[in-house]
């Protein structure tokens, strides 16, 4: 069946052998439209960011990288700035017609950790093609925080799709006109456009900017650390701020978005030519999400921007990224916001779940 595959099929996919895992995997990992993805027992410490390439073994390319590596077992820390390739738990053996694309979770995102998947013989970040047999890898650069991890922890997560199924720009407007995307005007050219809201009511508050000198952050403590410690507020009454390069931001959507239950979608780079900045790290959002059938009347996106180069004055309303939606092969029996406990359901400017609610 084209389209992206629903929980239903992942399970059907792990039954049959097509996904693989040691230990087992856990019912939890599997989302409406996704699998998470665990680290396995070691790190390599590696001296730059690599793909394998063209009939090349990621452990092949190791020998040409590895600077030591750590065990992970009694946990440990990855260092602010450092790069490490973890395998993971989880194997491949796709069918012909079957690829795959993975990206980061949410709460990886807004940490600023940039963790990537890469395959043996793989010549694109987070790209499996159709047929793929083998071990999953993945890249963690920490760039904000020092964090410590431990086994088994979900860093990424990875999705399946058989044939096309992203909409085209038409299709996109047909069902917007049936099924309201957003709560605003619906700028679409390659995608649901997102814009950054920089006017909050009632407040001057409109994000937060990472400090450059922190201490760790254990991913297994959730709602435990203070937020004044690992981030500055961001204040505005004048609806614009300047980007500073180098530094991470966590903003938001002016727009409430949602997801139908018959459609999952991924957030991608708006054009470089409006700006030296990224925004986005962690890219899928899933059927139901901000969906009424979910609980949700609509939900904003979190904004997790790198401004590169130079200052950049961002102002609000600004397009900074865009909402990719595909066809899902079956509606999952599953929501996200419904079925499985989510974080972010409903949220607005919102920090990683590893943070107590400010005030």
């Amino acid at each position: 069946m084209t389209g992206v595959s629903p929980n239903q099929h992942i399970e059907k996919m792990i039954s049959s052998g097509q996904i693989s895992a040691s230990p087992a995997i856990d019912p939890a990992q599997i989302q409406p439209a996704s699998l998470d993805l665990r680290l396995g027992t070691v790190a390599y410490r590696v001296r730059a960011s690599f793909l394998a390439g063209d009939g090349q073994s990621v452990t092949d390319r190791l020998r040409e990288f590895e600077m030591h590596r750590i065990d992970l077992s009694g946990g440990a820390v990855l260092e602010k700035g450092c790069v490490y390739l973890v395998p993971l738990m989880e194997s491949l053996d796709l069918p012909a017609d079957v690829t795959a694309v993975a990206n980061a979770k949410s709460s990886t995102g807004r940490l600023d950790l940039l963790t990537r998947t890469i395959i043996d013989g793989g010549v694109e970040f987070d790209r499996i093609p159709a047929g793929y047999t083998g071990p999953l890898y993945a890249e963690i650069c920490p760039r904000s925080f020092s964090v410590l991890v431990r086994p088994g922890m979900r860093l990424n997560q990875i999705r399946f799709r058989s044939g096309q199924s992203v909409l085209s720009d038409d299709a996109l407007r047909a069902l917007h006109a049936e099924s309201r995307l957003v709560d605003g005007e619906a700028v679409i050219e390659q995608g649901l456009g997102f814009s950054v809201d920089l006017a909050l009511p009632d407040t001057t508050l409109v994000g937060y900017r990472a400090k450059p000198h922190t201490g760790v952050i254990d991913l297994e403590r959730i709602g435990f650390y203070d937020p004044a410690e690992y981030w500055e507020e961001v204040h505005t009454s004048e609806g614009r701020i300047i980007l500073d390069p180098g530094a991470f931001y966590i903003l938001v959507s002016r727009e409430a978005v949602h997801i139908p239950p018959e459609y999952a979608a991924e957030m991608a780079p708006y054009l470089a030519m409006v700006g030296e900045f990224r925004v986005h790290y962690a890219g899928f959002f899933d059927p139901g999400f901000g969906h009424d059938a979910a609980g949700g009347a609509g939900s904003r996106g979190v904004l997790e921007v790198r401004c590169h180069e130079a200052p950049f004055v961002l102002e609000h309303g600004q397009v900074v990224g865009r909402l990719v939606y595909e066809r899902m092969a079956e509606v999952p029996t599953q929501l996200y916001g419904r079925e499985i406990a989510s974080n972010y359901q409903g949220q607005g400017l919102k920090l990683s779940k590893h943070f107590k609610t400010p005030g």
